[in-house]
């Protein structure tokens, strides 16, 4: 038989492409064309708007910044919902109810940002101040201007703080109801849309937002647009998240620090406690050896474990992009490695390094642990294993600094700060609402779209299953290699418009 050419193998390829995506995606594409930098011009100022967690007036001024994007976009019944405590950063809401509309779809992202050490970013790169790449960093990418004629290239990136985590998440919602309505499509659904201000803080009053406001929050589904798409370069829909908490510990030694060749061998030195503690806490398998670490883990159901088995390994690419050459669990893959609980060690603080490093033995040595959750795990019974495990390696236990008396009857002192938490969350994978979502999303790609059981990272979302019974999914847009939560943090701008177009799909779906 004679083989065929390669112009029909290209030919059968783009009209397989082609046909795959509906009428309604192709215009939404188009105007993504047509509008991309009207699209990277506002988001760029929205950008230039530092949002840290932690200062209430700048996050004023982002929810300000969202309330009049939706505004001018036409979207109505634009709001701020207050938690019951004051001071506390309000969510961003809107609305698009649909004539004779039989389901509703909530679409969430958060406005707020991680912190910022100005000092770990690269040289000439800001955080607020956002820079157009000719590809990322790591790979050689050069700052180039924004183009004049308004023609980016998928490769391009942008570096800025929340880049990626998550005012993507916003402006791909948002310009993607902006593009199906200016491209003369109608939604098929009421549309609301919910944006946190709170998420990089642990969603502490979410809670409230969400009881205060429950009858107007009601929907068939929540589209959660935050974290990566997948490391393969794949779409990917996760139906849970892991929960999240931390404990911040500082073991106490000497009253001051104190010269290293006079009390060496004699002081106690805190920081070789704290990393002799700390070692107690996993074996060289990466396996958590605090007691009951693993025992209320609910397993993956089977439909979710054959999901689990299908998704591309990306280990191995991952192995070097990232320069390592072994695993922390040997023989547990990464999809595997997420849908356990860990404990991660966030940071380790005591005495100086390098140019300013001296010679003395610290009088504290802090560390800060991140608890990452899967379902089964509640928060606090995680803390207090890990809290009874220190007390089991002699350590006395304070929640303020320690006092004389206490110094003098304690040899091994520790103060343990927990913060709140959130637990996992996990919907389950046959529901019609999710088929639908699922068909919506095969438009846009010619792919297979990755099902993900849980997504490594955390968001608050059993508290949208707690208080307003509701179903969650979550539709990543960003590149994997993003750098959120770290310097550099970066879009993809391919990715950006891509986000654009998997939003559109979801809300023209009937």
């Amino acid at each position: 038989m004679k083989k065929p050419s390669l112009f029909f193998l290209l030919s059968l390829l783009i009209s397989q492409v082609v046909s795959a995506q509906s009428p309604g995606v192709l215009s939404i594409r188009k105007f993504i064309q047509l509008n991309a930098d009207k699209m990277i011009s506002e988001y760029s100022e929205f950008l230039a708007l530092p949002n840290v967690a932690a200062n209430p007036v700048d996050l004023k001024r982002n929810a300000a910044f969202i309330m009049e994007m939706m505004t001018k976009r036409g979207i109505r019944n634009v709001q701020l919902l207050e938690a019951s405590t004051r001071g506390i950063p309000p969510a961003v809401y809107g609305e698009v109810i649909v004539p004779d509309a039989t389901q509703t779809l909530v679409f969430y992202a958060h406005y707020d940002g991680q912190p910022v050490d100005p000092t770990q970013w690269s040289k000439g790169l800001e955080a607020f101040k956002p820079v157009l790449f000719s590809k990322a960093i790591h790979q050689g990418g050069v700052a180039i201007p924004f183009p004049s004629d308004g023609k980016y290239e998928g490769d391009w990136r942008i570096y800025a703080r929340s880049a990626s985590d998550d005012k993507a998440g916003v402006a791909a919602i948002l310009n993607a109801y902006d593009a199906l309505i200016k491209s003369g499509l109608s939604p098929g659904s009421n549309l609301k849309f919910f944006f946190e201000g709170e998420e990089e803080a642990g969603s502490t009053h979410l809670n409230e937002i969400l009881e205060k406001h429950k009858s107007l929050l009601q929907s068939d589904l929540w589209v959660i647009a935050d974290g990566p798409i997948h490391q393969s370069g794949r779409k990917q829909v996760v139906f849970g998240v892991r929960g999240d908490t931390h404990l911040n510990l500082t073991v106490y030694a000497s009253r001051r620090p104190l010269h290293s060749g006079q009390y060496g061998n004699w002081a106690p030195n805190p920081a070789m406690m704290l990393a002799r503690l700390l070692s107690t806490m996993k074996d060289e398998n990466g396996r958590v050896t605090i007691n009951g670490f693993y025992d209320d883990v609910i397993a993956l159901s089977p439909t979710e474990r054959k999901a689990l088995e299908e998704v591309p390994s990306v280990d191995e690419k991952m192995k070097n992009e990232l320069g390592i050459s072994a695993v922390e669990m040997p023989g547990t893959s990464l999809g595997e490695a997420i849908n356990l609980p860990s404990l991660n060690i966030n940071g380790l603080q005591s005495g100086n390094v390098g140019k300013m490093a001296t010679n003395q033995i610290p009088a504290t040595a802090s560390a800060v642990l991140d608890l990452r959750l899967v379902l089964g795990n509640d928060w606090r019974r995680q803390q207090q294993k890990v809290i009874s495990h220190i007390k089991a390696q002699g350590f006395y236990i304070t929640e303020k600094e320690p006092t004389d008396e206490e110094r003098k009857n304690y040899g091994k002192i520790i103060k343990i700060s927990p913060e709140d938490g959130y637990n996992a969350q996990r919907t389950t994978m046959d529901l019609p609402i999710v088929q639908k979502l699922l068909a919506a999303l095969k438009t846009t790609t010619p792919e297979q779209v990755i099902l993900q059981p849980t997504m490594g990272g955390s968001l608050p979302l059993y508290l949208f299953e707690k208080h307003l019974n509701a179903k969650t999914i979550t539709v990543p847009v960003v590149n994997h290699d993003n750098n959120q939560h770290a310097e550099n943090e970066n879009i993809r701008i391919g990715n950006f418009f891509e986000g654009i177009e998997t939003m559109g799909s979801l809300m023209i779906m009937k």
